[in-house]
């Protein structure tokens, strides 16, 4: 309590760590909910599901080494912008494809996003936390995406009882989290915030 109090002293960490609530609310809930997704719209077999989570898997990991050259040749914040829109884009391709190959072209492109937007977001806290006190801080950012595991299945599953089991519809909510994850990210001065560290 004590460390989420003094957090009120770092106006761009603790925006940081509300942007990552939405954001990761979207990933979570793709990851939780992609296997019932890909059943219950794309009509997958077990077999098809368990090899695309297998591949999206290889895929997140490739995304997470190789994003890490070009997060360092333009910087965290603008990785984790990138990263946010080709979580949008995926959730837009998703929700409105029809065939299996276009499914298949988004699933890869979430493992892309899963893997360089949770190394970017990590980098950032560290970045924005005042150097002595970076452990507690990285527990605000734990406590961030466990909230975020909560509730974005949550609405998610609202959305699909509330709408006769519209799992499209459920998909483009989920969206919605990614959205406002990057308004919340262009509010940010991460130079800004890395001043407040230092001088605490």
């Amino acid at each position: 309590m004590s460390t989420f109090k003094e957090s009120q002293r770092y106006r761009d960490l603790r925006q940081f760590l509300l942007c990552i609530v939405f954001y990761q609310a979207g990933i979570t809930t793709v990851i939780s909910l992609a296997a019932i997704y890909a059943e219950q719209v794309m009509k997958f077999s077990m077999q098809q599901t368990i090899t695309l989570i297998l591949v999206v898997n290889v895929t997140a990991a490739v995304g997470a080494f190789g994003f890490g050259y070009v997060q360092d040749a333009i910087g965290h914040m603008r990785a984790v912008a990138i990263t946010l829109v080709g979580w949008i884009a995926m959730v837009v391709l998703a929700g409105s494809t029809q065939t299996v190959s276009g499914f298949w072209i988004a699933a890869n492109l979430a493992g892309l996003c899963m893997g360089s937007s949770q190394a970017a977001g990590r980098a950032i806290v560290a970045y924005l936390a005042p150097p002595a006190r970076v452990a507690e801080f990285f527990g605000l950012w734990g406590l961030a995406v466990k909230a975020a595991s909560i509730f974005g299945p949550l609405t998610y599953g609202a959305v699909t009882w509330l709408f006769a089991g519209n799992h499209r519809l459920a998909i483009f909510a989920t969206g919605v989290y990614f959205v406002v994850g990057l308004v919340l990210l262009a509010g940010i001065d991460v130079e800004r915030g890395r001043r407040e560290a230092l001088a605490a």
